[in-house]
C-alpha cells in the first residue's frame, strides 16, 4: 500500500507486507511509545482490525496481535492500559473515513496472508509459533526498588541495592542468569500496587513445578515501586529476555517459552497488603484516593 495515516502520538506507515509504526515524541506522548520509537508489524503476526468509537471525539484503529506474534505483548500479558496500547491509533473523528478504508484493506492484507499459507483461510485466532514481531534491542536496563537490572543479549544480571533488597537476596548475592536457563519471564505492571519482574528458569522454583517465592524473597525477581521499574523501562527490558529464551531455546528440545500472567492472590496475602497500605494511608505518605484506588486494585485480584 505505501500509505500513511497519522494519528495521535503516532503514523502508521502501511506496506505490501508490513504495518510500519512511528511513534512521535513529545512531553504528551506515552514513554512506552517513545522508548519504542519505531516497530514493524508483518501482517503475519495480526489476527483481526477493528475500528470503534474513542473518547472525546476520536475514532481507533486497533490493528489486534496474535497471541504469541509479539514478545511485547506477551510479556505484557493484557495488563497495558489502551492508552499506553501500542497497536491502538487514535485519530479525530472527522478522519473516521479515512481509517475505515484503511481498515478494510489491512484486512483485506490479512485474509490474502491467511490464504497465502495454508491455501485455505487460516482461523485468525490460531496463535503464531514464533516471535514475528523485534523486540527493542539490548543491551537494556533500568533501576528496579531493590536492584539493578541488565541484559547484554545473552545473560540478565540484578545487582542489589543495600536500601531496598531484602536479606534473603543478600544472601544468595547479585545474581547472573544466561537466557539459556530460563524458560520465560513474569511480569507484573508497576503501576500496579506490588509490580515485580521475575525470571522463570526451567526446572527451577519459577518453573511450573514449584510455586516461586515472593517476588521481594526470590532472587530471580526484581520489585517495583513508586518511580521504580517503569513501563518504558522494565517491559520491554522483559520482552527482550523472552525473545532470547526463544532464540536460545532454537534446535533444542521444543520446550514452550512463558510470559505468566500473574495468578490470583491467596486472601491472606491480600489481606496483608491491605493492611500495610492503610498503614502508608495512615502515615500520610498515601492519599485518599491512591488508598481507594490501590485497595480496589488488590480486592479484583480475589
Amino acid at each position: 500500500m505505501g500509505d500513511v495515516l497519522q494519528g495521535i502520538h503516532a503514523t502508521w506507515e502501511f506496506e505490501s507486507d508490513s504495518v510500519l509504526i512511528r511513534f512521535e515524541r513529545g512531553i504528551r506522548t506515552p514513554k512506552l511509545f517513545q522508548a519504542l520509537g519505531e516497530r514493524r508489524i508483518p501482517h503475519e503476526a495480526l489476527s483481526s482490525v477493528t475500528l470503534t468509537p474513542g473518547r472525546r471525539g476520536t475514532v481507533v484503529l486497533h490493528a489486534v496481535p496474535r497471541t504469541g506474534a509479539d514478545p511485547l505483548t506477551e510479556a505484557a500479558a493484557g495488563q497495558l492500559k489502551d492508552s499506553g496500547d501500542p497497536y491502538r491509533l487514535v485519530l479525530p473523528a472527522e478522519r473516521e473515513t479515512l481509517a475505515e478504508y484503511y481498515a478494510d484493506e489491512l484486512r483485506a492484507a490479512l485474509a490474502r496472508v491467511r490464504r497465502s499459507r495454508t491455501g485455505s483461510i487460516r482461523d485468525e485466532q490460531e496463535p503464531a509459533e514464533r516471535y514475528l514481531v523485534t523486540a527493542p534491542e539490548p543491551p537494556l536496563q533500568f533501576k528496579a526498588y531493590d536492584a539493578k537490572a541488565s541484559f547484554d543479549g545473552d545473560r540478565v544480571s540484578f545487582r542489589w541495592f543495600w536500601t531496598g533488597a531484602s536479606s534473603a537476596k543478600w544472601k544468595a548475592g547479585d545474581q547472573s542468569l544466561p537466557v539459556g536457563e530460563l524458560q520465560g519471564v513474569e511480569w507484573r505492571s508497576p503501576e500496579l500496587f506490588d509490580g515485580y519482574l521475575r525470571l522463570l528458569r526451567r526446572d527451577g522454583p519459577g518453573s511450573a513445578q514449584g510455586r516461586p517465592a515472593p517476588a521481594d524473597h526470590d532472587p530471580a525477581a526484581v520489585v517495583f515501586g513508586l518511580g521504580y521499574g517503569p513501563v518504558h523501562e522494565s517491559l520491554p527490558f522483559a520482552a527482550a529476555v523472552l525473545e532470547a529464551v526463544q532464540g536460545a531455546a532454537t534446535g533444542r528440545a521444543a520446550v514452550p517459552v512463558h510470559a505468566v500472567v500473574p495468578a490470583r492472590r491467596d486472601p491472606a496475602e491480600v489481606a496483608e497488603r491491605i493492611r500495610h497500605l492503610g498503614e502508608l494511608h495512615s502515615a500520610g505518605l498515601v492519599t485518599d484516593d491512591e488508598f481507594s484506588a490501590k485497595k480496589a486494585e488488590l480486592l479484583a485480584e480475589l
